[in-house]
């Protein structure tokens, strides 16, 4: 019985990815190139937003560092009101007395899913001289590096410490799709936003982000690692269902026939869907192709026909295929 559990628990592990400092770059890519600066001295005290009222009020400071206010907002979950001051193309500058620090534009309330609009820089310009309530999501003192989010103060304080207590890896758990960007999905579980990174959406190969989840919808998502200290979680929606490529070479062996879709047309060739999770290229040289002409004049996205499977790589997950009926 023990041997048996043992082999569950090994065999989950090692389904399990192993997510390093590489993968979280793509959470705040853009706003990299920002550093907050150094604290100013002799400024006026930062105001906070106690638990209990919407109103901003003084807080205490002693005389240590500005870091030693900014690691306890963080410490605490509290929300703070900051003043719009600038932007550049990654978000917001913004600034409380001797705080400052910047707001990714991935986390302002307003903007989410507008990442790509022409007028971005004028909705940035929009902000400035405005407060708005943030938490701080993000304190590193050897960088100078502070990040907050707009987004994440509207849950009520001390929500997100209650929530990493409760969150473990592999559990499931609910969100909503808060911000969809080329790189994954923003998804928050109730007071922390986790990321599922694109290649976690699908078993099989997604162009973007978008032609998975939409904005605003609820969805099931598993929890792969979680980092309490820089208030990130790592997320999976693939995880929730079985790897089709694990049984691809009896459901899929070399030289059978099936109905497949195609998903894209390239010049080289297209790749056609099977069913969801397993795709296949058909190369340019497994068509009947006119001289000089191109997969795209004879095949469209979402076009129905038969294909053979030519080989097969379930290590890498490819699949070579053959084009045999075109169906009208």
């Amino acid at each position: 019985m023990d041997a048996n559990r043992n082999n569950t628990k090994r065999k989950y592990e090692s389904a399990m990815p192993i997510i390093d400092e590489g993968w979280w770059e793509s959470v705040l890519a853009e706003d990299r190139q920002y550093r907050s600066p150094r604290p100013s001295q002799g400024l006026t005290k930062p105001k906070v937003l106690p638990e209990s009222k919407a109103e901003t009020v003084p807080v205490s400071v002693s005389a240590a560092t500005d870091w030693d206010t900014l690691r306890e907002l963080f410490s605490k979950d509290q929300i703070i009101a900051m003043k719009v001051t600038g932007h550049n193309r990654g978000g917001l500058l913004v600034e409380n007395g001797h705080l400052s620090g910047f707001i990714p534009f991935s986390h302002l309330i307003e903007l989410a899913g507008r990442e790509h609009e022409s007028d971005r820089h004028v909705s940035l310009e929009s902000y400035v001289g405005r407060m708005v309530n943030v938490k701080v999501i993000e304190c590193v003192q050897e960088e100078e590096r502070v990040v907050f989010s707009e987004r994440a103060a509207l849950a009520e304080p001390g929500k997100r410490g209650e929530l990493f207590n409760n969150l473990q890896p592999g559990s499931r758990v609910k969100g909503v799709v808060t911000n969809i960007t080329d790189f994954g999905v923003f998804v928050d579980l109730g007071g922390v936003e986790g990321l599922i990174h694109i290649s976690e959406l699908s078993w099989g190969r997604v162009l973007h982000p978008s032609q998975i989840v939409k904005l605003g919808e609820e969805i099931q998502v598993q929890v792969l690692e979680i980092a309490p200290e820089r208030c990130r979680v790592a997320l999976s929606l693939k995880r929730l269902r079985s790897n089709p490529w694990e049984h691809a070479t009896t459901d899929f062996p070399v030289g059978t026939i099936h109905t497949a879709v195609i998903t894209s047309v390239m010049s080289y060739g297209a790749f056609a869907r099977i069913e969801a999770g397993v795709e296949g290229l058909i190369h340019g040289s497994e068509m009947t192709l006119a001289p000089h002409q191109s997969p795209r004049e004879i095949l469209s996205e979402g076009q129905e026909l038969k294909v053979r499977i030519l080989h097969l790589d379930v290590a890498h997950q490819r699949m070579g295929l053959s084009l045999l009926l075109q169906n009208p």
